[in-house]
């Protein structure tokens, strides 16, 4: 691995470590102080992490490239709705089925998204790197 291809990989998981944080707050927040179900808590707290997430990845983590924010914006979303859906499922079969306590299972489904689905989708397909 290059020096090049490790900054990113940092920059990709302080950024992650950001996003989650924006993510966590708003879901425990409308679960804690709203009531809502975990799994809708879930979503909402993706939907705002993935926004946070992506801006970090098109202007600090990925720099951005010769294709348009508005494409990447949509691949983006694609991904993004697709981790969101991962991540609220994994949720509700966790703590609805197996009453494991919903931040618990979030943490646990959350950083196995984060892993196998977000990192890759986005180095490949989102922001489509290719570090000189």
């Amino acid at each position: 691995m290059t020096t090049l291809h490790a900054a990113v990989r940092i920059r990709h998981q302080v950024g992650a470590f950001v996003a989650t944080a924006v993510d966590y707050v708003v879901m425990i927040s409308v679960v804690s102080t709203f009531h809502v179900p975990p799994a809708w808590g879930t979503a909402l707290g993706a939907a705002c992490g993935g926004t946070a997430n992506f801006l970090l990845g098109r202007f600090w983590i990925f720099h951005p490239t010769e294709d348009s924010t508005k494409s990447q914006a949509a691949r983006y979303a694609l991904i993004s709705l697709s981790s969101l859906l991962l991540n609220a499922a994994g949720v509700y079969i966790l703590s609805t089925r197996h009453n494991v306590q919903y931040i618990a299972a979030r943490i646990t489904v959350s950083t196995f998204i984060s892993v196998l689905w977000n990192y890759p989708m986005q180095r490949s397909f989102v922001f489509r790197t290719n570090p000189p």
